[in-house]
């Protein structure tokens, strides 16, 4: 499968404006932890820009009110849901492909 490809940790040029990433989290969560690293090493390579919010805070707390997630984490981007539960590997792919492209 090429999503391991997609994902590899080899740096791209920066582009001026990172695509926000908002990853909401529960603890102890093992998909949530899965999702942080996945997205991390977006965030490393300047695909992104990733903002972790625990789901216990404030910001937390309205992001579950407004997005109804079914299970953690909740994954937003730029604002807009993208998925909650475990991080869809094809989805992220997809994902990848298109902020490489641009």
């Amino acid at each position: 499968m090429i999503v391991n490809e997609t994902l590899q940790t080899t740096p791209v040029q920066p582009t001026t404006a990172r695509t926000g990433m908002t990853l909401v989290t529960a603890p102890p969560c093992h998909f949530c932890d899965d999702a942080q690293e996945r997205l991390g090493s977006l965030e490393a390579r300047g695909l992104i820009e990733l903002t972790l919010v625990p789901a216990e805070s404030q910001e937390g707390r309205a992001l579950i009110a407004a997005h109804r997630p079914g299970m953690f984490p909740l994954i937003l981007v730029e604002g807009r849901y993208f998925h909650d539960g475990r991080l869809p590997r094809g989805k992220l792919a997809r994902l990848v492909q298109k902020l490489e492209g641009r």
